[in-house]
């Protein structure tokens, strides 16, 4: 918590998927934090260039603009805000192009407000901040990212995503009833 002396700490939270989006900000305030929320990268960058938050954690893919365009837009802003890029779509390659862009550090989802925030803690002190990726992801893993790419290819439609698959429709959605495997 804050105290009256310490200014509260800004957090500014771009994803489009809204229940995730309140549901982190809700954290975020509940740890003292002023928290916003963006669905989309023209709104937060209005956002940021408004009130410079200290921490940005931003989705990978959104619509339209996609999160690393808005990395570059919020360090073009202020070098000094700390940039968490989340995705479900974890690689190496895009942890590579979100840090060379600018982003701090990169998370894969599901990920909740006390890794952000110990994420954020690391980097502000200087310390190494330790991936929650493995080198090598297992199967399970990298076989939900691939559905989970294909699906959002098909504009969530799962009857063609099964047959881009090779899947009966039944088989596709009892995959995506279950919870993604850990990494």
């Amino acid at each position: 918590m804050t105290t009256a002396a310490e200014p509260a700490r800004a957090a500014l939270v771009v994803d489009d998927d809204d229940i995730f989006r309140n549901r982190l900000c809700r954290a975020f305030a509940a740890r003292g934090w002023e928290a916003m929320g963006a669905a989309d990268g023209p709104s937060a960058l209005e956002m940021a260039s408004q009130s410079s938050p200290d921490l940005a954690v931003v989705d990978l893919r959104l619509p339209g603009m996609s999160g690393l365009d808005i990395v570059q837009g919020l360090r073009s802003l202020d070098e000094t805000t700390c940039i968490i890029m989340l995705t479900g779509y974890g690689s190496i390659a895009t942890a590579l192009s979100a840090t060379k862009l600018g982003a701090n550090h990169y998370l894969s989802k599901p990920a909740d407000a006390d890794q952000i925030l110990t994420a954020y803690s690391k980097i502000s002190e200087g310390s190494p901040v330790d991936s929650n990726a493995p080198a090598v992801p297992s199967l399970a893993r990298v076989e939900w990212e691939h559905i989970q790419r294909v699906l959002t290819d098909c504009g969530g439609n799962v009857s063609q995503a099964a047959k881009l698959l090779g899947l009966h429709r039944r088989s596709l959605q009892r995959k995506l009833a279950k919870y993604p495997p850990q990494i």
